[in-house]
């Protein structure tokens, strides 16, 4: 499937109103996302979470923890070492605390989400080992809509969960000014699972809205925007019965971002983007009847990154084209318990970093690249001391890491219009509060953890190769890559048993329902493959039919002493489908299946595999202009897992106890108007 541009373009304003085209910055150009998801995909696929558009991708999966807390995994990596973001800027939640937590970014605000792995993901932190994902918007405008004005309008039903969701957006401006705003809303029931059941506490009921302003001229824009999001969503699992938990959640979100195309003394253009917000919520219990907060957890968060890109520079050797920035954070997160222990104390993790990116063109067909990034990351906290586990004792802590990283590669533009690419990253990732500090119970897990102040850096060492094709009848993208952990991070259940307090852990205490869990390290390796394809056939009544299909395996070892696999990794998967396009009608049939998962971890169980079945058909059409504006409609009918199959996903904490949802058909709709 051929790539979408890395930046949208808009046709030409009136003369009256200068706008601003922001071209593609070094980054988007060079370290280019690998996986793109369309308005219209996103919009067919529903689900309240991002990683609900990405899970079947070459590479990624879900949590699937609950249909309102789903995070993306990539390559058998997921919470702090994939970096979730929006317009370039962090989620700023709690979601990589613990797999029940929600990102606050809805999909029907995104216009097209990015997945970015390998060097890139330098930009944004040394820690996103396993990749990015970006939701990409218009919230801050970067240009004047041509004839002054754009909106949409979408909405969706869909049968298994007796779901509706829908929202709009608009864009307005003259001159050189432009506002935006927009809103969203979803409600879901308790969906239907194979044998005729619901998944009880399966519910979610969300919505937000956001407001935006820039001022814009021909050399550039500068814009803000404010957004909230809320979420109230249940926990399904094998305790959602007793006690009904649901998560209620808000969080307040102002952003600013900006360029400006200098194009001179040595500079072709500065950028920056600037977040700040304020998260909060409440892990609710029903079990009495009458609602009481177990738990509540805040994050306040402020971050703001500043790049500039030089102009190309000739050297003996080829055109030299690069840019550098800088980079800062501060968070303060907690986990308050009203029970027991609580899981985390305030935490402060403040960062300061420079980045830096080049590219030289040595020839027509060979390019190489170069990246790197240094860090200092501040994190205090108060954590346990676990030298002596049936004598823990609690302790002031302040970690100071400076984590390095940096990324060599090459680009070699093949015949067929085929392009090679090889890369080697070296990555260093400061421990996150949540594994240093953690030290108490959280009921929706089923777990009490407790942290290791002493943990050191990770680091991860990757080799990747691939192939990709984006022209032509014949398309297709291909990765293989190897990387192997040094102080690998991850959570290990110990065997004990708790109940909301440390002292009740077995064997001192009187246990309870709880695993004791703690944060351990070890070396590991990831390696696996990815390949995705397609093959026009030939032209069928006004368009075009053809072929598809995918393949993808990561396979995570221990390879230390003890040996062992890595826990919660996604099996082999393999695809095929049909497909039909034309300037109005797009069709397509196929099927993912997903291999038994019997290489498991320490206190994993096999997973059985799954064949899903899902047929997506829309059509398209434009309405004759009126006046200076004219509209565009699309509607369309998506069903999945047509045969109904119980599906576990052998990488959520919840599989033994959760299915996924089963046969459902959605109906969904957009009008566009430009």
């Amino acid at each position: 499937r051929p790539a979408p541009a890395a930046a949208p373009s808009a046709p030409a304003p009136p003369a009256a109103a200068p706008q601003f085209q922001p071209p593609p910055g070094l980054v988007e150009q060079v370290f280019v996302p690998l996986t793109v998801v369309p308005s219209q995909e996103i919009l067919a696929t529903g689900g309240a979470n991002l990683a609900d558009s990405l899970q079947y991708k070459p590479g990624i999966a879900a949590s699937t923890f609950a249909p309102g807390a789903s995070r993306p995994i990539l390559r058998g990596m997921d919470n702090t070492r994939v970096s979730v973001r929006e317009n370039g800027i962090g989620s700023h939640d709690a979601s990589t605390l613990s797999e029940d937590h929600a990102v606050p970014i809805d999909p029907n605000a995104a216009d097209q989400i990015e997945v970015v792995r390998g060097p890139a993901t330098l930009r944004y932190g040394s820690g996103a080992i396993g990749g990015v994902v970006n939701a990409s918007n218009q919230r801050i405008p970067e240009f004047v809509p041509r004839n002054g004005f754009t909106a949409e309008v979408r909405g969706a039903m869909g049968s298994a969960d007796r779901s509706g969701d829908g929202g709009f957006k608009a864009t307005a401006g003259a001159e050189n000014f432009a506002v935006h705003a927009d809103s969203f809303w979803r409600r879901a029931g308790d969906y239907a699972i194979p044998g005729g059941g619901r998944q009880f506490n399966s519910f979610v009921d969300s919505n937000g809205f956001s407001t935006g302003a820039s001022l814009i001229g021909l050399d550039g824009f500068a814009g803000v925007s404010f957004t909230q999001f809320n979420s109230l969503y249940g926990i399904p699992g094998a305790d959602a019965l007793t006690n009904r938990t649901r998560i209620d959640m808000q969080q307040d979100k102002v952003q600013t971002r900006g360029e400006w195309r200098v194009r001179d003394n040595g500079i072709e253009a500065i950028r920056y983007w600037f977040g700040g917000t304020s998260y909060r919520h409440n892990e609710v219990d029903l079990g009495s009847g009458v609602p009481e907060i177990g738990s509540r957890f805040t994050n306040h968060e402020i971050e703001g990154r500043v790049e500039v890109q030089h102009l190309p520079i000739g050297t003996a050797l080829g055109e030299l084209r690069g840019a550098v920035g800088v980079q800062m954070g501060d968070r303060t997160l907690t986990g308050t318990s009203f029970e027991g222990d609580s899981l985390l104390a305030p935490a402060r993790t403040r960062t300061a970093a420079a980045f830096w990116f080049e590219e030289l063109q040595l020839t027509q067909k060979l390019r190489l690249q170069a990246a790197a990034r240094i860090e200092r990351n501040d994190v205090s906290g108060t954590g346990l001391d676990i030298s002596d586990p049936l004598n823990a004792t609690e302790v002031q802590a302040q970690r100071s890491f400076a984590p390095k990283s940096f990324s060599i590669g090459a680009l070699y533009q093949l015949p067929e219009r085929i392009v090679g690419r090889i890369t080697g990253t070296y990555a260093e990732r400061s421990p996150d509060a949540g594994e240093l500090f953690s030290k108490g119970a959280h009921d929706a897990t089923g777990t009490f953890e407790v942290g290791n102040p002493d943990l050191r850096k990770e680091v991860a060492q990757t080799i990747e190769v691939g192939l990709k094709r984006t022209q032509g009848a014949f398309r297709f993208d291909t990765s293989a890559y190897y990387t192997a952990f040094d102080g690998f991070i991850f959570k290990q259940r110990t065997g004990e048993m708790c109940d909301v307090t440390l002292l009740s852990c077995t064997p001192a205490g009187g246990g309870g329902d709880l695993n004791q869990v703690f944060f351990q390290q070890r070396n590991a390796a990831f390696y696996g493959v990815e390949l995705s394809g397609q093959q026009d056939i030939g032209r069928v009544w006004n368009g075009v039919w053809g072929v598809d299909a995918q393949y993808d395996f990561v396979r995570a070892q221990f390879t230390d002493a003890v040996g062992g696999n890595v826990p919660r990794i996604p099996p082999h998967r393999a695809g095929a489908g049909l497909f039909y396009r034309d300037a109005n009608w797009r069709a397509r049939t196929g099927f993912l299946h997903a291999f038994d998962q019997q290489l498991i971890g320490e206190n994993e169980t096999n997973t059985k595999g799954y064949t899903l079945l899902n047929a997506d058909l829309s059509y398209t059409w434009k309405t004759a202009a009126s006046g200076p504006l004219s509209s565009e409609m699309t509607i369309g009918l998506k069903g999945e897992n047509l045969l109904d199959e119980d599906v576990r996903n052998h990488a959520s904490f919840q599989k033994d106890f959760v299915l996924q949802p089963g046969r459902t058909v959605r109906l969904y709709g957009v009008m566009k108007l430009n």
